[in-house]
């Protein structure tokens, strides 16, 4: 499932390209903007985080929701894409060897070049357990039990698409290792030519995001010595 907003369709192209490319079947769902918000924007519900969420960030957390309802409802596991997503050649096989897994609720295959707390491997598939991670929500996998407890999770409060994802401590969560897809905005980092240009709203916000989460304790490196020697890095195989 892509998430697209109406006005992207240079994105919605670039996924069509890539997904069609790797043989995955796929479908559209419309993103929720700040004028098709549910709850409105002034809604108590928007004000239980823990800093006040811009207009951009309560309609992705409801985008993501939209598509957390539709996996719910599923009877399988789902690739959910944000459009600005760029996906390696092995997502397809990949996807192939975790489809019939059982007890796996989450599986992160994005890097954004910040630190992961991982365990242990998986016996079966090239990726870790995942205990904690800062790195956003633009490509993960999600089976319905986890789904549901995302949504139970954002019923009882509002917030980011990926903080909800990343305090939900109930679900099994992994981490495809070596990672498997990055956002645009970080191809640079991996001497990528962008398929399309990041917008300039996005980057900002996502800037914004950056410090706000250094001045809350939560950037990429861990106050706690023991915990940074325990963290691992997930590095892209963009290289």
């Amino acid at each position: 499932m892509v998430i697209n907003l109406a006005g992207q369709t240079a994105r919605l192209a670039f996924q069509a390209g890539q997904l069609d490319r790797l043989g995955l079947p796929w479908q559209r769902v419309e993103a929720v903007t700040p004028a098709t918000l549910s709850p409105p924007s002034d809604a108590p519900y928007w004000q239980r985080w823990e800093r006040p969420l811009s207009p951009a960030e309560k309609a992705c957390a409801a985008s993501h929701r939209a598509v957390w309802a539709r996996v719910a409802a599923g009877f399988g596991p789902v690739l959910v894409l944000e459009d600005d997503a760029l996906l390696l050649p092995g997502v397809a096989d990949f996807l192939a060897r975790v489809t019939g897994f059982q007890g796996v609720d989450h599986i992160s295959l994005e890097t954004r070049g910040r630190r992961k707390l991982l365990g242990a491997p998986h016996p079966q598939a090239p990726m870790r357990r995942l205990w904690q991670d800062r790195s956003g929500a633009a490509a993960y996998v999600l089976w319905p039990a986890g789904a549901a407890r995302l949504l139970a999770r954002a019923d009882r409060r509002a917030g980011i698409a990926d903080a909800v994802i990343c305090a939900a401590y109930d679900m099994s969560s992994w981490q495809a290792d070596p990672a498997l897809a990055i956002q645009i905005d970080q191809c640079a980092r991996y001497g990528i030519p962008p398929p399309c240009p990041p917008t300039r709203a996005a980057s900002a916000h996502r800037a914004r995001r950056r410090w706000r989460e250094w001045l809350r304790g939560c950037g990429p490196a861990f106050a706690c010595a023991g915990w940074r020697r325990s963290c691992a890095w997930v590095c892209a195989g963009f290289r």
